[in-house]
């Protein structure tokens, strides 16, 4: 059930970091709900159909914190890592994260390729394209552990240039899940979920 109060202050406390640091565009901000939360938390799609066996995620290139904080905020029960290089962005959530008081928030500011750490879950959402971001992503999975990369609607092709990548770290595409974002035009998002083997 989203807790809308609680959503509202995250918006209102996004919003302020926002004008600061630009995190999103300005054009933007008036979707902040239906382009980056409402895409944020279709992850729940995942969650009804899966089991996981231990609740670390790890949120690749975060940015400004999709879909990392949503997650964390709808969630209590995860522990979100919020991993991305940009001192200011990490900064930013920091702030987001002391103000909305997410005590299952973590944040990381490195590259994911100096992490040594496992995690059960992985997510990445406008990275890069998934033949790079497997690479990064699948060797921080723990075993059974599921890789989910948020993409648009190059979902097939994307797919077949990641295959060899794929196959080298052990790992399949198990379901592609489809959902719309709630704008007036089509706007077709996809969830590829990555199992490792």
């Amino acid at each position: 059930m989203i807790n809308k109060e609680k959503f509202q202050d995250y918006k209102d406390a996004f919003l302020a970091q926002n004008s600061k640091l630009n995190l999103i565009s300005k054009n933007d901000e008036k979707f902040l709900w239906e382009k980056h939360i409402f895409d944020s938390l279709s992850i729940e799609k995942f969650f009804d159909k899966y089991t996981i066996q231990g609740n670390k995620l790890l949120d690749i290139g975060t940015g400004g914190g999709f879909p990392a904080i949503p997650i964390a905020i709808m969630y209590p029960n995860i522990e979100v890592y919020a991993l991305d290089s940009i001192r200011k962005k990490i900064n930013a959530i920091e702030n987001i994260k002391t103000e909305l008081k997410l005590n299952n928030l973590h944040t990381i500011c490195n590259r994911a390729e100096n992490i040594k750490e496992y995690f059960d879950i992985i997510t990445s959402r406008a990275v890069a394209p998934l033949k790079l971001i497997v690479q990064y992503a699948i060797p921080l999975l723990k075993d059974k552990g599921y890789f989910i990369a948020y993409k648009s609607i190059k979902t097939e092709d994307e797919i077949n240039e990641a295959k060899s990548a794929l196959k080298k770290y052990n790992a399949k595409v198990t379901e592609i899940i489809k959902y719309d974002l709630p704008l007036t035009e089509n706007h077709t998002r996809n969830l590829i979920i990555i199992e490792k083997i």
